[in-house]
């Protein structure tokens, strides 16, 4: 049944209930939406396609809207193939549609897509619109959020934001609890390029958005502000939740022990805390909670003369997605060598602004009553610690920027380097345009 958001807009969406893990990595045992629209107007505009998986469903969702109508437009807005991999299919039936996308968009499908040719194209760049009668398309580039073609565009006749991966969640209900699996699909996903959603949420900010309308999960109506403050703080890397995060990695229970008795000293002295086995949960939610919470305990056992590879893999996963700025304690287990602070310590080095406690707690096969006692001075310092850290103070703002004309990275600097290499794509300082 087609779900009209509005006189002209449609919601063509569908959900895939059968996917179970999303990206070959992410658990989703409530599926996915992949989310589809349609404005019509004098001019038909279709916005984005769906998985090859759902393609046959999505059509017919398509054909039933446009009620014999021909679509004059189709916006690819993300080229990822879980919005992309239709298009071919759709241009088969529709030959005469014009696709609408950026240089990189084009590039991207001729990448996807060996051998076959678009008919008619419209490439938009930053600010460009798109007239459909009483509605318009204004296009905003987003890249990196969370690949280097991604663009928004606002329509202002519905006030509706078509925000890409941005706002996304995972997912097939609407019942889902929203800030728990965006919080999940953020920071796994997005996470890495806060400067980036901070990029964009500027060139949004002075726009009047009623609707949001992602690629995944449910379009937003109410209390927008509150999906935009989350979207803010998590770019800033700032908590969302005051508390104590334990995240566990023990073999045969003693280190769980510890990390339970810690987490039990601080619901006495009145703190929130929140325990997760490592061994069990999945990482993409140890991850967001990492970042929510203001503070954390990473628990393991040494494991072959470093720590045991569950709390590696966890901590590598934090420092990829450029965590900061919290209070972290360590709890470390080993019956002949405990080096399992140490590891994460180092592991943890190239996260910027963290307060690491220097009151580590180190358990000799089982708890003792020495170590309980640790544990709750531990405790007593980590309630004390209920203010995050201060985020690093920022540098004297480059004066110039330059863009990368393969992946748009942008640069800010005084002078671009002449042996500069794009951290992205890889390309030389030749590649690089300055832009104002």
């Amino acid at each position: 049944m087609t779900e009209y958001l509005s006189k002209s807009m449609a919601y063509v969406g569908v959900r895939d209930d059968s996917l179970d893990i999303f990206e070959g990595q992410y658990p989703v045992p409530n599926g996915v939406r992949y989310n589809s629209y349609i404005i019509l107007d004098e001019k038909i505009a279709v916005l984005d396609t769906v998985d090859k998986r759902k393609t046959a469903a999505w059509l017919n969702r398509v054909v039933e809207v446009l009620d014999g109508k021909k679509p004059d437009y189709l916006v690819i807005h993300h080229m990822e193939p879980d919005h992309s991999a239709s298009l071919r299919t759709f241009m088969e039936k529709f030959p005469d549609t014009t696709v609408v996308g950026n240089a990189k968009t084009f590039t991207m499908i001729k990448s996807f897509f060996r051998g076959f040719e678009l008919k008619n194209t419209l490439t938009v760049a930053e600010g460009s619109e798109l007239a459909l009668g009483s509605h318009t398309l204004t296009f905003k580039m987003a890249p990196m959020v969370h690949w280097p073609e991604v663009m928004v565009s606002y329509e202002a006749h519905e006030k509706a934001l078509f925000s890409a991966d941005a706002f996304g969640t995972f997912g097939a209900d609407a019942a889902e609890d929203w800030e728990k699996e965006a919080a999940r699909y953020y920071f796994g996903i997005v996470g890495k390029f806060g400067v980036q959603v901070q990029s964009l949420l500027k060139k949004l900010s002075g726009l009047d958005v009623r609707l949001i309308c992602p690629l995944h999960g449910p379009v937003l109506s109410e209390n927008i502000e509150k999906y935009v403050t989350l979207y803010d703080k998590w770019s800033r890397y700032e908590p969302t939740l005051s508390g104590v995060a334990v995240f566990c990695a023990s073999v045969y229970g003693h280190t769980m022990e510890g990390a339970l008795a810690l987490a039990g000293e601080l619901e006495d002295a009145g703190v929130r805390a929140e325990v997760f086995d490592l061994n069990r949960c999945d990482v993409s939610e140890a991850v967001a909670a990492a970042f929510q919470y203001d503070r954390v305990v990473l628990a393991a056992t040494t494991y072959n003369g470093g720590v045991f590879p569950k709390m590696a893999h966890f901590i590598s996963e934090l420092a990829a997605r450029a965590y900061r700025s919290r209070t972290v304690a360590l709890i470390e287990n080993g019956s002949w060598a405990p080096v399992a602070a140490k590891a994460m310590r180092d592991a943890l080095s190239d996260c910027k602004g963290l307060n690491i406690l220097e009151n580590t707690v180190t358990i000799r096969s089982s708890l003792s009553e020495e170590n309980r006692a640790e544990l709750k001075a531990l405790a007593a310092a980590l309630a004390g610690a209920s203010e995050a850290p201060t985020q690093p103070e920022p540098e004297a703002k480059p004066t110039k920027k330059f863009r990368c004309k393969i992946c748009g990275y942008v640069l800010e600097a005084d002078e671009l380097p002449a042996d500069y290499v794009c951290p992205l794509c890889k390309k030389g300082a030749e590649f690089f345009e300055e832009i104002e």
